[in-house]
C-alpha cells in the first residue's frame, strides 16, 4: 500500500512543470580606463568596471576585469578572453573610458596613448571593428557595451586608415553594423557626447549595474530601462542606443531554477499524542534568494501546525519555517494503519516553483505499543540529530583546508570533494566565491550567492581563468536546516600543464600561455606533450603543440600527423601550421597555393598568424591573384593583435614603396617602435638601421648600436651583421677591424647571408694577405644561404677564383660534414651545397633564421 502511495506522489511530481537544466558558457571582458597619461583623466570609469563586473560576477559570468589598459596590456588581455571565450554561448566586452571615431571607425584609447603623429592610431588605439570581428569568430552570441562616447581629446585630427589619411569626429562614436547574433549598445546615440557623471558612477554604468540585475529580463528590456533611466537623470541629454541583430533571447541575470527539494519523503506520525513532528528539511534556493512555501494538499488525517497555529490550505509560509511544521493526527485516527500525503509548493522571487511530497503512516500512538512507538520516534529523532551534526562536521573536514591543482584550459575539473553525506536537509551555501574562474555544476554555473544540495556537491567543478596563476580561496558554510551551520575554505591552485609551458605559441587564441618561439622548444617537450594528450584526448591544443615540439626535434612526419589531428579538431593554429610546413618545404615540396588554402581559412577564424601570412600573399600576389588593399588590411589586422611579424612586413612596405602604397618612412618607424616595445628582436635590428639612415627618424647612432646590441643578445641573425658594419665602417663607434670580423663570422653562423659575403668582403680587402680558401668559404656560405638570390655579386665574385682556394675550402667544408654528400656538378655547386649542408647540420632545428 506504501509503495503504491509512493508511487502516485512521484507521478504527481513528474507531472509539475519540468525544469530545463542550463550551463551555458558566458564570459564577459569589463574595461574601466581613468588614469591617462597624455590626455585629460577620466574620474569614473574605474568604478563603473568595478561596479559592471560585479554585476556579471552575480550573473555567473567568467568575468575578466582590467582597469588603466596600455595598448600592450589590452592586447594580453584581450587574448587570454578571447582563448577563454572559444566556443562560448555569450561573449561580451564592456568598456569605459575615452573613445572617438575617425572615419565612420570607431577606436577605444588605451591610457598610454598619445596619436601626436598621424600614424599612431594604428598602432597606439583598438579599433572597435577588431574586437567585433574577433568575437565573431568564437562565440554564438556577441554583446559589446561601450560607455565610450566622449569628445575626441587629441589635438591632431588627422590619422592613416589603411591607405587614407582621415580627419578624426569631434564628436561621440559612429553607428556600427552588427552581424547576425551580436548587440551593441553605446552610452549615447551616434555622433552624440556621453557624461563621465557627477556621482561615483558614469550615468550609464550605474543604470546598466542597476538595470542588469533583474532576474528573467532579455537584455533588449534591460538595455529599455536603462535608456529611460539615463535620459531622466541627464535631462534628456544623454540617450543611449543599442544596435540588434539578435535572434535568440539574452538574459543576463538568469534564475530559472526552482527551489532544491528532496525526492518523494515519507515518515511515521502517531495519533492521538498531540503536534509531531514532520521534519521537513528546508527548501534551499540555489540562486540564493528568499523561498516561500505554500500547502497544496492538507492531510486527510490532521492538521498542520506552525508555532501553535493551524496552517491552512494555500497559506504561505517562510521556506526556513518548513523544518518547525508540526501534524496533529486526533485520537481514535490509526487504529489500523493508514498511509496519507502531504503536497506543497516552493516559490522563489523570481518565479522559480517546485513541489514537495511526505508520504506518511498513521499509527495508534495511544496504549503500551503507541508509548513504545512515540519513544522509537523520540530516540530517531535523537540519533537523526546526532548524526546531521555528524555530517556537517565531517563536510566541513572535508572541505577545509583542501588544496586542488586544477589545470587550466582543459574545461572544467571536478574538485572531488569526497563529500561524506547525502543527507537532503544538509546544503552547501558559497560564503566566498573565488576571484577569477567559475563553479558549475552539469546543470548550471553558479553564482556568488548560489546554494547546494549534499547531494549535487561530489559534482561540483572550478574552471580556472585564462591567464590565472595566483591560488584561490573557496569559502562555504555547511548547514543543515535552519538550526546549525559550519563554515569551511578551500584552496584552488590553478596550474599550467607542462605541454603548455614547454611547446605553447605565442598569440595562440585558443592557447593559455604567452608561449616560445620554434628554438626555444626544449627537447623534453615531446614528453610532456605525449602525456597532455593522454591526458586530455579531447583538448585540441595538445595535440598542436606535441606537433610543434616533433618538428623542433626534427620528427616531420610525426608533427604533420599530431598538427593535422590538431586542426581536424578545431585548433585554428594548427590550420596555420600545416599553410607554413607547405610554403617553406618542411619535409615537402615547397607549395605557396596549398600554403594559401590553409592560411585563407586560418585567416578567417581571426588567428594572427593567419592573417599576416594570408595577407602577405594577397599583397604581393604569391600563389593567389594580388589584392593589395585586402593584403594591407589584414596585415594591420594582425598587427592589431599584437603580431610583430606583422608590424615588421608593414614597416618594410612603408620603407619600400611598395605595390602602389607610397614610401612612408614615419610610418614604418612608428611599426618598428611597436615590436621594439613587444620585444621583437627583428624589429630591433630594423629600427636600428632606420636610427643609422635618418629615415622616419632622427639619425642616433648610439640608439642604433644599443638596438642591434640587444637584438643580438636576443639571438637575431641580422644584428651581429649591422652592428659589425659599424665597426667596419667606424659609424657611431671607434672602427675595429677585428671585432667587425668577428660579428660577421658571428652572422654567418645564424643564416646571415650579407654577413656572410662582408666576412668575404672584409677579407678580400687584405689584398695580397687575403686566406683566398677563407673567402671562398665565406662566399660559399653568401650563396648557400641567399635563397632568393638577392646577392648575386657574390657567385660572380666565387667565379674569379682558381682551383686551388676552391679545393681547399671544399675540403675543410666536407671534414666539417658528420655525413658525406655525393659530388656532383662543378666545384663551385658542390662548394654551395656543402656549405648549405655544413650551417644546416649546426642549426638542425625549425629555426627563426
Amino acid at each position: 500500500m506504501l509503495r503504491c502511495f509512493a508511487f502516485i506522489a512521484a507521478l504527481m511530481l513528474a507531472s509539475f512543470t519540468a525544469f530545463q537544466a542550463c550551463a551555458d558558457r558566458r564570459v564577459a571582458l569589463v574595461i574601466g580606463n581613468s588614469e591617462y597619461r597624455e590626455i585629460p583623466a577620466l574620474k569614473n570609469p574605474d568604478k563603473d568596471a568595478e561596479d559592471v563586473s560585479s554585476t556579471f560576477r552575480l550573473a555567473g559570468f567568467d568575468v575578466f576585469v582590467a582597469k588603466d589598459l596600455t595598448k600592450i596590456e589590452f592586447e594580453k588581455q584581450f587574448r587570454n578572453y578571447l582563448a577563454a571565450a572559444d566556443g562560448a554561448d555569450l561573449a561580451i566586452v564592456y568598456y569605459s573610458g575615452h573613445g572617438f571615431q575617425i572615419g565612420g571607425e570607431n577606436f577605444l584609447i588605451p591610457v598610454d596613448a598619445s596619436l601626436k603623429n598621424a600614424a599612431d592610431i594604428e598602432v597606439q588605439a583598438v579599433k572597435l571593428d577588431d574586437v567585433l570581428q574577433q568575437l565573431r569568430t568564437k562565440s554564438k552570441i556577441q554583446v559589446i557595451i561601450l560607455d565610450a562616447c566622449r569628445n575626441n581629446p587629441f589635438p591632431r585630427k588627422d590619422y592613416w586608415l589603411r591607405d587614407q589619411l582621415i580627419v578624426a569626429g569631434n564628436t561621440g562614436l559612429a553607428q556600427v553594423k552588427s552581424s547576425l547574433n551580436t548587440l551593441i549598445a553605446f552610452a549615447t546615440e551616434p555622433g552624440a557626447v556621453a557624461y563621465d557623471g557627477s556621482g561615483d558612477l558614469s550615468p550609464f554604468s550605474s543604470a546598466f549595474s542597476r538595470r542588469a540585475l533583474a532576474p528573467n529580463q532579455e537584455i533588449r528590456s534591460v538595455m529599455a530601462a536603462v535608456r529611460r533611466d539615463v535620459v531622466e537623470a541627464t535631462a534628456g541629454k544623454q540617450v543611449p542606443w543599442e544596435n540588434s541583430s539578435l535572434i535568440d533571447e539574452v538574459v543576463l541575470m538568469r534564475r530559472a531554477n526552482r527551489p532544491a527539494l528532496p525526492p518523494v519523503l515519507e515518515k511515521v506520525v502517531p495519533s492521538g499524542v498531540g503536534p509531531v513532528a514532520l521534519d521537513l528539511p528546508e527548501p534551499v534556493d540555489v540562486d540564493g534568494g528568499a523561498v516561500t512555501v505554500s500547502i497544496d494538499r492538507q492531510p486527510a488525517l490532521g492538521r498542520l501546525i506552525l508555532d501553535g497555529k493551524a496552517i491552512a490550505a494555500g497559506e504561505p509560509i517562510a521556506g526556513k519555517d518548513l523544518p518547525r511544521l508540526r501534524m496533529d493526527v486526533p485520537k481514535g485516527a490509526g487504529a489500523q494503519e493508514q498511509v496519507d500525503m502531504l503536497a506543497y509548493s516552493t516559490h522563489d522571487n523570481w518565479g522559480g516553483e517546485s513541489r514537495g511530497i511526505l508520504v506518511f503512516r498513521v499509527k495508534n500512538g495511544e496504549g503500551a505499543e503507541g508509548k513504545q512507538l512515540i519513544a522509537s520516534l523520540e530516540s530517531e529523532q535523537k540519533q537523526q540529530a546526532v548524526e546531521r551534526g555528524i555530517h556537517i562536521a565531517g563536510a566541513a573536514e572535508a572541505i577545509e583546508n583542501h588544496e586542488v591543482q586544477i589545470p587550466v584550459g582543459v574545461g572544467p575539473v571536478p574538485l572531488q570533494l569526497d563529500f561524506p553525506t547525502t543527507d537532503p536537509a544538509v546544503s552547501l551555501k558559497l560564503a566566498g566565491y573565488p576571484a577569477t574562474g567559475t563553479l558549475s555544476l552539469p546543470d548550471r554555473t553558479l553564482s556568488p550567492d548560489s546554494s547546494l544540495m549534499a547531494n549535487e556537491v561530489d559534482h561540483l567543478r572550478y574552471e580556472p581563468q585564462i591567464g590565472a596563476v595566483q591560488p584561490l580561496i573557496v569559502g562555504f558554510e555547511v548547514r543543515a536546516d535552519n538550526t546549525s551551520s559550519k563554515p569551511a575554505t578551500m584552496k584552488l591552485s590553478p596550474t599550467v600543464d607542462p605541454c603548455d609551458r614547454e611547446a605553447g605559441e605565442p598569440l595562440d587564441l585558443q592557447g593559455v600561455v604567452p608561449g616560445l618561439l620554434p628554438n626555444e622548444i626544449s627537447s623534453n617537450a615531446v614528453d610532456v606533450c605525449r602525456a597532455a594528450v593522454r591526458a586530455y584526448p579531447d583538448v585540441a591544443r595538445f595535440y598542436y603543440q606535441l606537433g610543434r615540439a616533433l618538428l623542433a626535434v626534427g620528427k616531420v612526419d610525426e608533427a604533420k600527423k599530431a598538427i593535422q589531428e590538431a586542426a581536424d579538431k578545431g585548433h585554428v593554429r594548427a590550420v596555420f601550421e600545416l599553410g607554413y610546413i607547405a610554403a617553406s618545404g618542411i619535409g615537402t615540396a615547397v607549395d605557396p597555393k596549398k600554403a594559401n588554402g590553409f592560411y585563407a581559412p586560418a585567416s578567417d577564424k581571426g588567428d594572427p598568424y593567419g592573417m599576416a601570412a594570408w595577407g602577405r600573399a594577397l599583397f604581393n600576389g604569391l600563389g593567389v591573384e594580388r589584392d593589395t588593399g585586402k593584403g594591407l588590411d589584414l596585415l594591420l589586422k594582425a598587427a592589431a593583435m599584437g603580431h610583430t611579424y606583422s608590424m615588421n612586413e608593414l614597416a618594410s612596405i612603408f620603407t619600400e614603396g611598395r605595390n602602389g602604397v607610397p614610401k612612408d618612412y614615419a610610418r614604418a618607424v612608428a611599426f618598428l617602435k611597436a615590436g621594439v616595445e613587444r620585444q621583437d628582436m627583428y624589429s630591433m635590428n630594423l629600427l636600428g638601421r632606420s636610427y643609422l639612415s635618418g629615415r622616419g627618424v632622427e639619425k642616433d647612432p648610439k640608439q642604433a648600436q644599443a638596438l642591434f646590441q640587444k637584438a643580438m643578445d636576443l639571438g637575431q641573425p641580422y644584428a651581429p651583421g649591422s652592428l659589425g658594419r659599424m665597426y667596419r665602417d667606424g659609424v657611431g663607434v671607434t672602427q675595429n677591424l677585428d671585432e667587425a670580423q668577428r660579428l660577421f663570422e658571428l652572422a654567418s653562423a645564424r643564416g646571415d647571408y650579407s654577413g656572410a659575403y662582408d666576412r668575404a668582403a672584409l677579407e678580400m680587402q687584405k689584398g695580397d694577405k687575403a686566406d683566398q680558401a677563407l673567402v671562398v668559404r665565406y662566399l660559399a656560405f653568401t650563396i648557400g644561404l641567399d635563397l632568393r638570390n638577392e646577392l648575386p655579386t657574390a657567385r660572380t665574385t666565387l667565379a674569379q677564383f682558381g682551383a686551388k682556394p676552391k679545393t681547399a675550402a671544399l675540403k675543410q667544408l666536407r671534414s666539417e660534414l658528420k655525413s658525406k654528400i655525393q659530388p656532383r656538378g662543378s666545384v663551385e655547386d658542390q662548394l654551395v651545397k656543402t656549405a648549405r649542408a655544413v650551417w644546416e647540420q649546426d642549426n638542425p632545428r625549425r629555426d627563426l633564421f
